[in-house]
């Protein structure tokens, strides 16, 4: 389930890459998010059957997560940082959970969901302690932000990929891979994680962004700055290519 799922992470952040550089180029003026991501699987030749592939192999990789976070397979311990990360692998079988969802649906139903996010966010608002909510959400988005910055300056990379079975100088590759795209990831995750609690402090769904609205505001920095992060993005690809490949797995504590 580790393989799949990681493999699959990996197909669709390539993707995401492949858009935003587009989008830099102004080849294109579409979104680039995972959403649009899997519409672009869906027009391949069998892109329903590539995406309903892709949507098991995510629900693998959540499988996998839910699995990580119930049972401390990665033997994280039980003190703040343990329970930290094993809070971080819920959160992550939550998100992808989500995706595996409308990659199935596109690839059953053939068409679009629609513009989802910001109608659960409005939903959520609508509760009585809805902004609480949306605030501890954008909390926690942030917090996995910074994990990720970290993992990429802390080079953490060797605990992730199985570095004995490979050589050292695709190994140092290898490492340079996941650190450029575990900073490009944390930078995203930052700006959402930013318009979402500005969505929640004034109660706007429509101030909350997805990653083709992280990716805009990177585009109005310059070209050259949404060019560096898709580049990341196909880092962080090529980098869970690797880690599904040749994965370092530990069994429960």
């Amino acid at each position: 389930m580790a393989r799949f799922g990681l493999a699959a992470q990996g197909v669709v952040h390539l993707l995401l890459g492949a858009l935003a550089a587009q989008a830099a180029a102004g080849v294109r003026a579409a979104r680039a998010d995972r959403e649009q991501a899997l519409l672009t699987i869906e027009h391949l030749p069998l892109g329903p059957w590539l995406l309903g592939l892709l949507a098991l192999s995510l629900g693998a990789y959540v499988t996998w997560r839910f699995v990580q976070a119930a049972f401390n397979t990665e033997r994280c311990g039980y003190d703040a940082k343990g329970l930290g990360k094993r809070v971080f692998f819920a959160c992550s079988a939550v998100g992808y959970g989500w995706l595996a969802y409308y990659a199935m649906h596109l690839a059953v139903a053939g068409r679009s969901t629609g513009d989802s996010q910001q109608h659960l966010i409005a939903t959520a608002l609508s509760y009585a302690y809805g902004h609480w909510l949306l605030g501890a959400v954008a909390l926690t988005v942030m917090g996995i932000a910074l994990f990720q910055l970290y993992q990429a300056f802390a080079g953490t990379m060797d605990r992730e990929v199985n570095d004995r079975r490979l050589p050292d100088q695709p190994w140092q590759l290898v490492y340079r891979l996941g650190q450029v795209g575990y900073t490009a990831r944390g930078v995203v995750w930052l700006i959402l994680a930013y318009y979402l609690l500005l969505a929640a402090v004034h109660g706007n769904a429509r101030e909350a962004r997805d990653t083709d609205g992280a990716f805009d505001i990177l585009g109005r920095m310059g070209s050259g700055v949404l060019l560096v992060v898709a580049a990341g993005f196909v880092c962080y690809g090529l980098y869970m290519l690797v880690r599904a490949r040749y994965p370092r797995m530990q069994g429960p504590a």
